[in-house]
């Protein structure tokens, strides 16, 4: 046991190296994570965004926050997938019957879901400036951004640890990414809250991506923050200590 916990990290390593040789063979995975969101940017921007009064006058300086976080939903269901079949295939029995950290395999798919992500952001503010995106912000708010989308990312994929190893079916995994990817598109990510009916209204100022997205967008701006970025801190770290605490139990009832 000692010397489990004293290569915890190593193993984590070990784990994180299998998981993502599994995303680099997996085509799906790579169009639904980076292709998609660039898709429905180019959609938003040249197709739908002259009709939209988004009270700027470059709609993908507006639109680029809700794209991020929608590109980091749409991995959700793939962590899930991938830590299903292992649990089917008895891939989890294996790594138990070794000398390894008991923990590391999970660790390994959310550090995945990570780095996977991290990469897809980058390709997809790339694609952006290619499309006029601009930003006064300094290094302080782009490194304050991209904790943000790391917490946002490890939140989500701690959800889905709890539907990949509960699960009894693929569908019953899966479908835990169906409702995260409607909340970006009920939220302020592509238009004002304020042009809603008044209850989708309510819901969508009080829904975590709403402070998160406007986070973003300030920092990116160079505009003053306010509350937003606590309110998304708070629904960031509240949900993510939640889903890590079921997600153990679950793992240690399941497997």
């Amino acid at each position: 046991m000692e010397s489990t916990k004293k290569h915890f990290f190593s193993d984590m390593g070990v784990m994180l190296g299998r998981s993502m040789r599994h995303i680099t063979r997996s085509m799906d995975t790579i169009i639904t994570v980076t292709i998609m969101p660039i898709a429905l940017m180019l959609l938003f921007v040249y197709v739908i965004g002259g009709a939209i009064q988004s009270g700027t006058d470059n709609y993908v300086n507006y639109l680029l926050p809700g794209i991020l976080l929608m590109a980091i939903a749409n991995s959700i269901g793939y962590v899930s997938f991938r830590l299903f079949t292992d649990v089917q295939r008895g891939i989890f029995d294996r790594f138990h019957s070794m000398p390894i950290a008991r923990s590391a395999a999970l660790w390994g798919h959310v550090l995945t879901s990570l780095v996977s992500n991290a990469i897809s952001i980058v390709v997809i503010i790339l694609v952006a400036l290619i499309m006029g995106f601009s930003s006064s912000a300094g290094i302080l708010s782009w490194l304050a951004v991209a904790g943000i989308l790391a917490l946002f990312t490890l939140t989500l994929a701690w959800i889905a640890v709890i539907a990949g190893i509960s699960a009894k079916s693929v569908d019953g995994a899966t479908v835990v990414a169906y409702p995260i990817h409607f909340l970006p598109l009920i939220s302020s990510a592509f238009v004002p809250t304020e042009t809603m009916p008044s209850g989708i209204r309510t819901f969508a100022e009080n829904q975590p991506v709403t402070p998160i997205v406007e986070a973003i967008r300030a920092f990116l701006s160079g505009q003053p923050v306010g509350s937003d970025i606590w309110v998304a801190l708070a629904w960031c770290v509240g949900i993510l200590l939640v889903a890590y605490f079921f997600a153990m139990r679950v793992y240690k009832k399941r497997v």
